[in-house]
C-alpha cells in the first residue's frame, strides 16, 4: 500500500481547534515535512488549493500558499517522492495548467501529477468574480470532462482542437510535453464524481470515516471499483486519514479529546453553511460528509487514534480493503508525526514490509 502526506498548505493543517498546534504555512515548513517524508520512504506528497478560509478564532485556512508554485519548489529539493499539485479549475484555463504541469514535471524529472478540483465553496470564486452561478453545482463534472480532455490532448500530442460547451481550442499547442504521463487524481464522491474518475483519473481520493473504524470507507472503495470496471479501467482508491499516535492508546486518546475540546465553533459553522449550498450534486458528496458534526474538528476525515502498534494494525486493515491502493495521511503535528510514523509505525505494518526492504536495498 502506498503512503502519501497531505501537506499543510493552509494554516493549522486539518484541525479546526484552538487547542491544536497553531502555525502558519511556509515553504520552509513544507520543505522540512516533504524531505522527512522522503527520508521515511513515503511515496507521494500532495497539496490542496484553498482560496478563502473559514475564519473563526483560529482564522482557519485564512492563510494559504498556492499549490503549483509550492510544489515546483518542493520538486526542486526532492529526488524520489512523487509530487502532486492541485488545480482549481475555475481559476486557470486548462492550456495554462497543461503548461504549468509540464514545467513542474521537468523540474521533478517525471515525478509530477495533478489533482483536479471542480470547486465547492462558492465564496472562494465569487470573491474574484469567477463563480459561474449555482447551476454549476450540477454541471461541474461536464465542465471537468472538457477540461481534462484538453489537458490529455496537450500532454499526449502537444495539440488540441477541442470544441466544447465550456472550452474552444483553436490549434492550441504545447511543447515541450511531459517526459512521463502525468497522473490525474480526483476526489469526487458523488455518482457524477465517481463516473468522472472512472473514465479520466488514475486515482480517486475518498474520506476515511469515523474514529478507529479503518474499514468503514469500504463501500466507497467498492463504488469506485464498480464504476471503473464499468468504464473498462482500473482506478484505485486512496483514503484520507488523520494519524494521532503516541506510546499508549490512553496518551493518544487524551490528545484527541484535547483537540475536540478546543473546537473552533465559528469556523465550523462557516464550513457547515458553505457545504450545504450545493443542492444539486446529491447527498453523497465529500463536502456533505465534511459537514457531519460527529468529528468535524478535523473536517470529519477518518481518524486513527492509538498506540503506534495499534495504528500500524489499523493501517494494515485499511490495506486489506479491496480497491485500496494507498492512504493520504495528515498529522496533528506533521514533523513529529512523520518521524513517529517512519520510526515507530511503518516498521510494524505488514503491508509496507516489501516496499521498505526494497528501498533499503536501493539505498
Amino acid at each position: 500500500m502506498k503512503i502519501g502526506v497531505f501537506i499543510p498548505i493552509g494554516n493549522n493543517g486539518w484541525l479546526i481547534s484552538t487547542t491544536a498546534p497553531q502555525y502558519m504555512p511556509t515553504f520552509e515548513l513544507n520543505k522540512a515535512i516533504v524531505l522527512k517524508a522522503e527520508q521515511y520512504h513515503f511515496d507521494f506528497a500532495l497539496s490542496m488549493i484553498k482560496l478563502r478560509g473559514f475564519g473563526g478564532k483560529t482564522e482557519f485556512w485564512d492563510h494559504n500558499l498556492e499549490s503549483f508554485t509550492l510544489m515546483a519548489g518542493l520538486a526542486a529539493v526532492t529526488s524520489r517522492i512523487q509530487i502532486y499539485a492541485t488545480a482549481a479549475t475555475l481559476t486557470l484555463p486548462p492550456a495554462i495548467v497543461a503548461r504549468m504541469a509540464s514545467t513542474v514535471d521537468s523540474i521533478a524529472n517525471g515525478r509530477f501529477g495533478v489533482n483536479l478540483v471542480t470547486g465547492w465553496q462558492k465564496p472562494e470564486y465569487d470573491q474574484m468574480g469567477l463563480w459561474p452561478g449555482d447551476e454549476y453545482f450540477s454541471r461541474r463534472y461536464d465542465y471537468l470532462t472538457e477540461y481534462v480532455s484538453v489537458l490529455k490532448d496537450l500532454w499526449g500530442t502537444g495539440q488540441s482542437d477541442l470544441k466544447g460547451e465550456f472550452f474552444t481550442m483553436n490549434d492550441c499547442r504545447l511543447s515541450p510535453r511531459p517526459e512521463q504521463p502525468i497522473k490525474v487524481i480526483c476526489a469526487g464522491q458523488s455518482d457524477a464524481g465517481m463516473a468522472f474518475s472512472a473514465k479520466h483519473a488514475d486515482y480517486n481520493f475518498c474520506f476515511g470515516k469515523g474514529v478507529n473504524t479503518p474499514t468503514a470507507f469500504a463501500p466507497t472503495a467498492a463504488r469506485m471499483k464498480s464504476a471503473a470496471e464499468e468504464a473498462g479501467r482500473e482506478v484505485g482508491s486512496f483514503v484520507l486519514f488523520m494519524i494521532i499516535a503516541d506510546e499508549t492508546d490512553e496518551a493518544a486518546r487524551a490528545k484527541w479529546e484535547h483537540y475536540k475540546e478546543g473546537a473552533d465553533e465559528e469556523a465550523l459553522a462557516w464550513l457547515t453553511t458553505q457545504s450545504q449550498q450545493d443542492k444539486r450534486s446529491g447527498s453523497d458528496t465529500n463536502v456533505r460528509q465534511m459537514a457531519d458534526p460527529t468529528s468535524a474538528v478535523n473536517i470529519n476525515m477518518g481518524t486513527l487514534v492509538g498506540s503506534y502498534a495499534n495504528v500500524a494494525r489499523m493501517l494494515d486493515e485499511v490495506a486489506s480493503v479491496e480497491g485500496t491502493q494507498g492512504v493520504l495521511l495528515t498529522f496533528d503535528d506533521f514533523l513529529q508525526g512523520i518521524e513517529n510514523f517512519g520510526e515507530r509505525i511503518q516498521p510494524l505494518m505488514q503491508c509496507r514490509i516489501g516496499i521498505i526492504e526494497a528501498a533499503q536495498e536501493v539505498a
